[in-house]
């Protein structure tokens, strides 16, 4: 007589949030913040919604905390490249062209998350988003203030603006050849706004 014996069931892949935070992101960032629903999200997590809300609490939530991951891992290192001793026009040229090369990275999670995420209809993320871009546009502004105090305002919009133009240029399909020669020229006209220094 012969016993089959069934092989040993292998425990159930334990939750990783750290691991759901990244997949999320690709999902927010490939589709934007609206489009996405919590019904994608436990599907691309392999969770039901009482884990979810347990784990993330709401999905304005979870982007919170990846706008945080975003922060650290796709962001444009402004505080890098702010941080140098070379003339600010150069600099300021650096974090267009930068952010021209983020944008268009992947081609399916165009543009920057933080930008796309300001314009979102759920009040909470928006106002996540908010608080990043407030943040880096101070940077800008007071490594502009620094030097040209009396042009920082001006200076700050000028690169912001650009910066978002470049966001939403690459969620409408323009590649990078064309953000980066968009880049440039902004930096060109830095260069004779701003003496070298």
């Amino acid at each position: 007589m012969t016993t089959k014996i069934s092989p040993p069931r292998g425990r159930p892949r334990r939750f990783d949030p750290d691991e759901a935070v990244a997949t999320a992101q690709r999902l927010f960032h490939e589709k934007g913040y609206d489009a996405v629903s919590v019904a994608d999200l436990t599907k691309a997590l392999g969770i039901n919604p009482p884990s979810f809300y347990a784990a993330f609490g709401s999905k304005a939530g979870l982007y919170a905390r990846i706008l945080d991951r975003y922060a650290v891992t796709g962001a444009i290192p402004l505080k890098r490249i702010l941080a140098t001793d070379r003339p600010l026009a150069e600099a300021l040229a650096e974090v267009l062209e930068e952010a021209a090369r983020c944008y268009a990275l992947d081609a399916t999670a165009t543009g920057c998350m933080v930008l796309e995420g300001t314009r979102c209809n759920d009040a909470e993320a928006r106002d996540a988003a908010q608080g990043f871009h407030i943040a880096a546009q101070n940077l800008i502004r007071n490594a502009i203030a620094e030097r040209y105090p009396q042009e920082a305002d001006r200076l700050v919009d000028f690169v912001c603006t650009t910066m978002a133009g470049l966001s939403a240029s690459a969620r409408h399909g323009q590649g990078l050849d064309r953000l980066l020669a968009t880049a440039r020229l902004a930096g060109k006209v830095l260069a004779q706004v701003l003496p070298a220094s």
